[in-house]
């Protein structure tokens, strides 16, 4: 479905130091320096995968998206997407795909959300059934009746986001980019938007891409994970084996009737102790929880016992430090 073969990409930028000397310089000898964007990227996608595309700002995943898309050239190496190389054949691609950018739209500011959809219909030359079906359904999943009439420019950011993923798959796409599609967003709107990139994958096939901070969105909806830093790809697994790598770390909460005294738990460590209430971390590679909390137990009259797993961001956090990024 998707496949990049070396793809590697670099811009020439301008550079100066400050103050007025500096700039009156400037006018007349320019110095540059080359940033590698992309660095012999090499990947394959699947057809209905939902891919998470992380990495720290600045490691070349909106450029990856650029490239995919047919919006930049890359320097050398190839990309494949459903047969189609994207710079090269763009009028034919950019049907089959879908792009959403958190920063900029694709809707007309001034006129409604309704009239942006049919000037879509007709640079994209959609057959009027499809059109009016694809409508109909998008209008429904993503509760955009009330908003159609509406300027785009008197939306919300949330409003105009739902709308903006609408738009991008009225073409019936087979594969869809998503750079920071929940940027911004409350909590109501981005399960919305979560729930919804999740229907449209199990009903429609539909391949996401999905470049995210929001490590939340990542944990909700992707079944594997790309990382980019410094311009590489420096992971290509499932969430999963990133949890048992750096996720062995487990949190247990115990509420009990009182007792003054600490009490010791073999392979687990004491973080806090009151008289009725305490945390302990396991490591879940020397210690089951099951033994730790059955320890426990045995030495306190519990009333209550949560256990936390560790959260999905400290997690990245950790990886990203493995890699120095």
């Amino acid at each position: 479905m998707i496949t990049l073969n070396g793809i590697s990409k670099s811009f020439k930028v301008a550079k100066r130091s400050a103050g007025l000397r500096q700039a009156a310089k400037a006018l007349f000898v320019r110095e540059h320096t080359i940033v590698e964007a992309l660095r012999d990227i090499t990947f394959s996608i699947g057809k209905g995968e939902i891919v998470g595309y992380i990495g720290p700002n600045g490691a070349g995943k909106s450029t990856s998206i650029k490239v995919m898309s047919g919006i930049l050239v890359p320097d050398r190496g190839s990309c494949e997407i459903m047969g189609y190389t994207p710079w090269k054949e763009r009028t034919a691609y950019v049907k089959q795909i879908g792009v959403v950018f958190g920063q900029r739209s694709q809707l007309w500011w001034d006129v409604p959300v309704i009239d942006s959809f049919e000037l879509l219909r007709d640079i994209y030359k959609i057959p009027t059934q499809v059109y009016r079906a694809n409508v109909d359904l998008l209008t429904e999943t993503l509760d955009l009746a009330s908003l159609l009439p509406t300027p785009v420019r008197q939306l919300s950011l949330g409003q105009r986001m739902r709308c903006e993923i609408a738009a991008s798959l009225l073409h019936d796409p087979q594969v869809l980019f998503l750079d920071e599609p929940t940027i911004g967003l409350d909590a109501v709107s981005k399960i919305a938007v979560r729930h919804f990139i999740q229907t449209i994958n199990k009903e429609k096939g539909i391949t996401v891409v999905l470049t995210t901070h929001d490590m939340n969105d990542i944990e909700a909806l992707a079944n594997r994970i790309l990382m980019i830093g410094h311009g590489r790809l420096l992971y290509d697994g499932s969430l999963g084996e990133l949890r048992r790598r750096f996720g062995a770390q487990k949190t247990i909460t115990v509420e009990y009737r009182e007792h003054s005294l600490p009490v010791r738990v073999e392979g687990a460590e004491l973080l806090s102790w009151t008289a009725e209430r305490a945390m302990f971390t396991v490591d879940t590679s020397r210690c089951k929880v099951a033994d730790a909390i059955a320890q426990l137990s045995e030495q306190l009259e519990l009333v209550d016992v949560a256990v936390e797993a560790t959260p999905i961001d400290e997690i990245i956090v950790q990886l990203y430090k493995e890699h120095s990024l």
